[in-house]
């Protein structure tokens, strides 16, 4: 169901999985899932994030993260982690057993958007142009990253591999702007909360590319748990500890890091828009 992949990814992808733990604890820490929804490559918001949250749980917090969105969430789905900040698209296919935590705020609402992104220079103004690209994802499953874009091609009768020339997956957001903006790829599909917090952050980067398209607003990549665990008091105190995050300095501090307003109860129907997407292209074989 996923466009063929025939080039190599960007060296700059890890294979190797990170975990990131401050002390070790003769007690069993509660452990959170990343995926390269964050802004993975940045160790001081991790280490921030680790330090309000052990801060707000008052119990040792292991951050897990591995290369795919997948990884994360298969460990999520077998127990293995208490929860995970994972992405739309897992969620809505596995929302039979998943619940949300919290929805991160983003302008204060819990919503963004899927940007197509080309080269600043590039003369194109309709993605119908792009027929014949190089074009990156981010990963297979992530929604802003490929899933918009399947379902945006599926709309029109095509799919992904008959449209464009070659797929890579670069397997997180920066590395799609870092192979849009070296000419690696010619187009890609990325997070456009990435996208503008690195537009500022790493103009020299971002500006080498400019946004094409836009999607609809659509429910942010929430953090989630196994729902048989949702009313467990481990998951209870991280779901308050994440929507106090503005009552504490170190929280406060983690919020303008993450450029984020906070985080907030949702309901699941946040992410019918992309569950329709997911139901348009699962019959396509792509």
């Amino acid at each position: 169901m996923r466009p063929v992949t025939r080039r190599t990814v960007l060296a700059s992808a890890v294979a190797a999985p990170l975990v990131i733990g401050r002390r070790a604890s003769a007690l069993t820490p509660f452990k959170f899932g990343l995926t390269p929804v964050l802004l993975d490559s940045d160790i001081a918001l991790l280490d921030q994030l680790q330090l309000y949250l052990e801060e707000a749980l008052g119990a040792q917090v292991e951050l897990v993260k591995r290369r795919t969105y997948q990884e994360i969430t298969a460990l999520l789905l077998s127990g293995e982690l208490d929860a995970a900040w994972i992405c739309g698209f897992p969620f809505v296919q596995h929302w039979d057993r998943l619940s949300l935590v919290v929805v991160p705020l983003y302008h204060q609402l819990p919503l963004y958007q899927a940007y197509l992104i080309v080269p600043h220079d590039r003369n194109v103004e309709t993605w119908q142009e792009l027929r014949g690209d190089i074009h990156a994802f981010s990963d297979p499953d992530s929604n802003s990253g490929h899933l918009v874009t399947w379902a945006m091609l599926a709309e029109a009768g095509e799919r992904p591999q008959g449209f464009f020339r070659e797929t890579i997956y670069t397997y997180g957001h920066r590395n799609v702007v870092r192979a849009v903006s070296s000419g690696l790829a010619q187009s890609g599909s990325v997070d456009g909360y990435v996208w503008d917090v690195l537009s500022h952050r790493e103009p020299e980067l971002a500006l080498k590319t400019r946004v094409l398209r836009k999607s609809e607003q659509l429910g942010f990549p929430p953090v989630a748990c196994l729902t048989i665990n949702q009313a467990s008091p481990k998951v209870q105190a991280l779901s308050a500890a994440l929507q106090a995050t503005d009552k504490a300095e170190s929280g406060r501090k983690l919020l303008k890091m993450l450029e984020l307003d906070g985080f907030k109860l949702e309901e699941r129907s946040l992410f019918d828009a992309i569950a329709a997407k997911y139901e348009l292209v699962k019959g396509q074989g792509a």
